[in-house]
């Protein structure tokens, strides 16, 4: 029977180091604890929060409901053939570790996603990406606990409706299920993507002109470190807000007042740019109000130095929201999942 706790501190739980309390908090290693629990009195009457490693989360309050982190482990084999293998991956895996255990025997498609904070069972659940990279790519299907049925359902890539920082999980099957485990197909003969952002000038700074999978996992934790701050040094929860997706009419209207914005083209019509970049533009890069603000050297992210609260950093990210719609017509989505 999994242990529960009553009124415990979320504070080590969630990266942003921010202090609210759950009502109740539990930890799930296995399938038989997820049956377990759902048996207990009362439990359907519980409201439910399912943590990994509490990266993409902002607590704006305490949580009357039952907390529960995902400690499901184990990664193995289930298929292979001369270009592909399938790893399945228990949904509390370290995310980073997997990407750092899958370069090290030469298993290629996750590298330009090393150093994302969080679980491997949150993954499919916001399609992480990164560097021209996303879960998509390399994602085959997950299992997944039906709360109210008891059922071990199984979802395959077109089902889970990924997009960009998108899935089912996010909307229609929000609260419904608990991630137990992800299968990826990785390729064993690697082919590189690093035309996106910097990391073919970081491997030329490195020294490196063949590249390897292992070399461009380097210069991406190289690159994520230099511009995002380390949890355990600033609370965050990196990229606060997404990249835009905009129209090119829209975009060449910013063209007109600003010279070089960047963007990236998604199709005939539209255009993404970065986010960063607009917050940068409105003034808002290192900036600090008491204990919370924009981090000084990626305006992207949003951070609380020590005694800040979730309602000042949701506050300061609307101001945010507003400023650069009323400079760009832009409308910011948070990408944190905001409590």
């Amino acid at each position: 029977m999994p242990k529960i706790l009553k009124n415990a501190s979320l504070k080590p739980h969630n990266t942003f180091g921010l202090e609210a309390a759950a009502a109740f908090l539990t930890t799930i290693s296995s399938v038989e604890d997820l049956g377990e629990l759902v048996n207990l009195p009362d439990f359907e009457e519980k409201q439910i929060l399912v943590l990994g490693g509490g990266s993409n989360l902002l607590l704006t309050q305490d949580f009357d409901g039952m907390v529960i982190k995902n400690e499901i482990k184990g990664t193995h084999s289930v298929n292979e053939t001369d270009e592909h293998i399938w790893l399945k991956v228990g949904g509390g895996e370290v995310w980073h570790d997997f990407v750092l255990n899958c370069v090290n025997q030469g298993y290629g498609g996750v590298e330009n996603l090393s150093l994302i904070p969080g679980t491997v069972g949150a993954a499919p659940m916001q399609n992480i990406g990164a560097y021209g990279v996303e879960i998509k790519d390399v994602f085959d299907s997950l299992e997944a606990f039906n709360w109210k049925t008891g059922a071990i359902e199984t979802f395959d890539n077109p089902t889970c409706g990924l997009g960009y920082r998108e899935s089912i999980f996010k909307h229609s099957h929000k609260g419904k299920y608990f991630i137990v485990n992800v299968t990826f197909k990785l390729k064993k003969r690697p082919e590189l993507n690093i035309e996106y952002g910097a990391i073919q000038t970081t491997l030329a700074d490195m020294g490196i002109t063949n590249p390897t999978i292992k070399d461009v996992s380097r210069a991406v934790i190289a690159i994520r470190q230099s511009k995002l701050p380390d949890p355990k040094e600033i609370g965050n929860s990196g990229s606060f807000f997404k990249n835009p997706v905009i129209s090119k009419a829209l975009f060449r209207k910013i063209q007109e007042k600003y010279d070089n914005v960047p963007s990236y083209p998604i199709d005939d019509e539209n255009v993404k740019i970065p986010a960063g970049w607009m917050i940068e533009k409105a003034g808002w890069k290192g900036y600090r109000r008491g204990d919370i603000g924009v981090h000084k050297n990626q305006a992207l992210v949003l951070v609380n130095y020590g005694n800040g609260s979730g309602l000042e950093i949701k506050k300061l990210s609307e101001e945010i929201i507003a400023s650069v719609f009323e400079n760009f017509g832009v409308n910011l989505q948070p990408e944190v999942n905001i409590i």
